[in-house]
């Protein structure tokens, strides 16, 4: 479960061409000049924003784990929330590279299973699709009766769209071929568990059954969480919280450069540039910046403006949880520095 320092040293060089090149484009000196305009006070609501963002999803993580049986105390959710954010920051591909040890983190500190650590951060990602789809879709038919859209805002609300329709609809078919799915999955996933075992000196081979009986504690962990309605509606709620925190980071960072926007622009760009996270990127870096840029000059930002507005907010979104989840990260590999709380 150690993190690859190698592919994650080759993410971080990879991010920061990327940056370069975003920097060269738009011109260093007209970014260096609007983040010398910044307010300070606004800069300070900026972080507050993004702090209520790491709270709500944490109470997220909370509310999911509640319905596995497992209490942990708000402030522990929140700091186990921002380990794995760290963990799928410093990951490339984002959640999907990042999740196998941010599920490490949860079942520590739970004191659960693997699997069920594996449910719990695998349905809180997978909730926080359901509020941006939701949000970038009423922000885009609100400028839709406001302004002609270019071709980038098409290509965005071709985006959202396919979003908003292809996530529930594969989520339904998933869900109603669950059991076949799980087969499925215990045949591919066993025979590459019992080959990494053989690789290991001093191991043996996992037994097949126990290979089946841990992936079936993770789809049976999925459908807890999502037989729980009320509670599910909760963490939902919390989704979209920290959604709205993100905006509010974003609009800030525009405020405080002094470049504002109406705030439904920013609730189109964050969730679209969300999406830049699946890249190769530890946590989409270089890539969401690139996106939002894009975003903000296609509804009329100047370039200057919205790349210094957007590293200020990713400054905020991206290297606040490396600060506060790389410290808990850190107590959680020493065993016993951060435990399990009642709550």
């Amino acid at each position: 479960m150690d993190i690859d320092l190698r592919a994650t040293a080759v993410g971080f060089l990879g991010a920061l061409v990327v940056l370069g090149v975003l920097l060269s484009l738009v011109g260093v000196g007209r970014v260096t000049d609007a983040l010398g305009r910044a307010d300070a006070r606004l800069l300070v609501g900026v972080a507050v924003a993004a702090l209520a963002w790491l709270t709500a999803w944490g109470l997220s993580l909370r509310t999911v784990l509640g319905v596995l049986g497992l209490t942990l105390s708000a402030p522990v959710a929140v700091l186990v929330f921002a380990a794995a954010t760290f963990a799928n920051n410093v990951t490339p591909f984002g959640q999907a590279g990042g999740e196998p040890v941010a599920a490490l983190f949860v079942s520590r500190v739970a004191d659960t299973e693997y699997e069920n650590g594996l449910a719990a951060i695998a349905s809180v990602d997978s909730l926080n699709f359901i509020p941006s789809t939701t949000l970038a879709g009423l922000g885009l038919a609100y400028f839709s009766t406001e302004i002609a859209f270019g071709r980038r805002l098409r290509v965005a609300s071709v985006a959202v769209g396919l979003l908003a329709l292809g996530i529930p609809v594969a989520g339904y078919v998933a869900w109603q071929n669950r059991y076949a799915l799980e087969r499925r999955v215990v045949g591919a996933l066993t025979p590459v568990v019992r080959g990494i075992d053989r690789l290991v000196p001093g191991r043996d081979p996992l037994d097949p059954d126990t290979i089946g009986a841990s992936i079936e504690g993770f789809f049976s962990a999925i459908e807890r969480v999502a037989g729980d309605r009320e509670q599910l509606a909760l963490a939902l709620g919390f989704s979209a919280l920290g959604w709205l925190c993100q905006a509010v980071s974003l609009y800030l960072s525009l405020l405080a450069i002094g470049s504002p926007v109406g705030f439904g622009v920013v609730l189109v760009a964050v969730p679209v540039g969300a999406i830049a996270g699946i890249t190769p990127l530890p946590g989409g870096l270089g890539g969401v910046e690139a996106v939002l840029v894009a975003l903000l000059v296609a509804f009329g930002s100047p370039a200057g403006a919205a790349a210094a507005a957007v590293l200020v907010h990713r400054m905020a979104t991206y290297v606040l949880p490396l600060l506060i989840g790389g410290g808990t990260a850190t107590a959680l590999s020493a065993d016993g520095l951060l435990t399990r709380r009642a709550g």
